[in-house]
């Protein structure tokens, strides 16, 4: 890689912005009293299925999850994600009119949690619907307030949010549950095979290659591969948060990069802040390559798979050229 994406750093934000909580409350007047319009942002509702049973309206805060669900529902849902733009920022999004109404007629729900997008509790609350199942994926997985938020990137807990969402469509449209046990194990043997293939192969060729990182994005997947993290943790959740690091992680890591104690560094290229970009150039300087990850999925439209498999396939090419394996 030899240079750093001139794209402005996002700044991140744990915290929702009070326009925000005012909009919510009046969308939600709003969405009681309109049905959901087909259109950006919003699903038509559609009374039954290809097998007989019902489509299931979902709505996904994050397009990594959306891309999921829809790949397990098949002709059965009809899946929203309310954040399908590489631009947008998870976690700061503002909720719109039309996200509002989608939600309102959501049969199903799919929030990461943790933090992560506040704004979606919010929306949720705001737009109550009868009979409506949430799965909040922070909470399924068993991450505490103020942990990791990040699961897409554990591939441990991307198997059990599999499990789980096709076992909530087994309860919401019974009727249709032999399908959704064919496209779950279509999905996990065969669509997910290279990504699975992947990461089994770098964990056993790189286990314990101490590594970089811009950000904690990177943490849950360098724990899925077996990689050892050497970042400092407040240096990575600070970048994550929009907060500044210390002077004293800079300092570490910076020493890291000048002994070579790293053999690659990993950033979020949605999230290139000053300091992780004066990093990169250091890494590069020092002949440590580089590998990059995006926040959500990339480029728009993409499969959770194709986008994970292509990182994937950069994260093992930096590392067979710093390993020499």
């Amino acid at each position: 890689m030899s240079s750093v994406p001139s794209r402005p750093a996002v700044r991140r934000s744990s915290r929702y912005p009070l326009a925000g909580v005012a909009a919510i409350t009046a969308i939600a007047a709003t969405a009681c009293s309109t049905s959901p319009s087909s259109g950006s942002g919003s699903s038509t509702a559609s009374s039954s299925g290809s097998g007989g049973g019902k489509t299931i309206q979902v709505v996904a805060a994050e397009n990594f999850w959306g891309s999921i669900a829809s790949q397990l529902g098949g002709s059965h849902v009809n899946v929203t994600s309310i954040i399908n733009n590489p631009d947008a920022d998870p976690h700061s999004y503002e909720p719109t009119a039309a996200d509002a109404r989608t939600t309102a007629g959501a049969q199903y729900t799919i929030v990461n949690g943790v933090g992560y997008d506040a704004w979606a509790d919010k929306l949720l609350a705001a737009n109550p619907a009868s009979g409506r199942t949430d799965l909040k994926v922070g909470d399924l997985v068993g991450i505490k307030p103020g942990g990791n938020p990040h699961r897409w990137y554990s591939p441990a807990d991307v198997h059990q949010v599999i499990e789980k969402i096709t076992s909530d469509y087994k309860k919401i449209d019974p009727a249709d549950a032999a399908d959704f046990d064919k496209l779950k194990n279509t999905f996990e043997t065969t669509t997910l095979a290279p990504y699975n293939q992947l990461i089994s192969g770098i964990k056993a060729k790189y286990a314990n290659t101490p590594v970089g990182a811009s950000e904690s994005i990177v943490t849950p997947l360098a724990q899925g591969l077996g990689l050892k993290m050497l970042t400092p943790d407040s240096f990575l959740t600070a970048v994550s948060e929009g907060t500044d690091p210390t002077a004293k992680d800079k300092a570490t890591i910076d020493q890291q990069i000048a002994d070579k104690k790293i053999k690659i560094y990993v950033y979020n290229s949605q999230n290139a802040t000053p300091d992780v970009q004066a990093q990169v150039k250091a890494a590069q300087a020092k002949g440590i390559p580089v590998a990059t990850v995006t926040e959500t999925l990339t480029p728009a439209g993409a499969s959770f798979q194709a986008w994970q498999v292509r990182q994937l396939q950069g994260i093992e090419a930096v590392l067979a050229k710093a390993t020499g394996k």
